[in-house]
């Protein structure tokens, strides 16, 4: 436990600035070779950019790889998500290779290597006092909910797993769930919840 402690707050945060870094650094070459695809498929802005809660319910802005076009309906509204979302934007998804700006986020302290994935702002009303617990640490590129089904689970598991995440949270956890989210990229398991492009959106919880 002491362990456990120290690590949280003295060697989670330098870790993860150091390992996003050097992440950057080696993924340079796919992250400009990305950032052409999407310009020349997708058009511009190269970058997606949404607001986000973080640590303690603070907003940051989050960046991915842009994966939709910008289409829309002939009163000006942006077409269903299914209907923007390219092949090569599901490429993309299938891959994370759009998720790699998050590294970024990384460097700037909004988010961890590990920890529950941010979700919209518009669900923080809606937590119950057990569910808003997974914003007592860092969001993370992954976490526990992201290796165990991460869309192909239910709201209520994703909380659970994200709330035992912040309980347990460990060197040994954090360097397991690495290891364990490469193998879930490489084996593209659990992007999409059946044959929905992202999964439901949360609409509050009766427990």
């Amino acid at each position: 436990m002491v362990i456990s402690n120290f690590y949280r707050k003295f060697l989670k945060r330098p870790l993860d600035f150091f390992l996003s870094f050097i992440a950057i650094v080696v993924l340079s070459p796919i992250f400009l070779f990305v950032a052409i695809l999407v310009k020349i498929k997708l058009g511009s802005p190269i970058i997606f950019k949404q607001q986000r809660p973080g640590l303690n319910n603070e907003i940051f802005t989050m960046y991915k790889f842009r994966t939709m076009t910008d289409k829309r309906d002939n009163n000006g509204r942006l077409l269903p998500n299914d209907k923007r979302l390219t092949k090569f934007g599901r490429l993309l998804r299938a891959t994370s290779l759009d998720e790699l700006p998050e590294l970024f986020n990384v460097i700037k302290g909004d988010m961890s290597i590990i920890g529950p994935r941010p979700l919209l702002v518009e669900y923080l009303p809606l937590y119950n006092d057990y569910q808003i617990r997974r914003h007592l640490v860092r969001p993370g590129l992954s976490g526990l909910a992201q290796v165990n089904g991460r869309n192909l689970i239910t709201w209520e598991e994703k909380f659970k797993f994200d709330v035992e995440y912040v309980e347990k949270l460990s060197f040994k956890m954090d360097v397991v769930l690495v290891l364990r989210t490469i193998l879930k990229v490489f084996i593209r398991e659990g992007i999409n919840s059946s044959d929905n492009i992202t999964m439901e959106k949360f609409k509050g919880s009766n427990l």
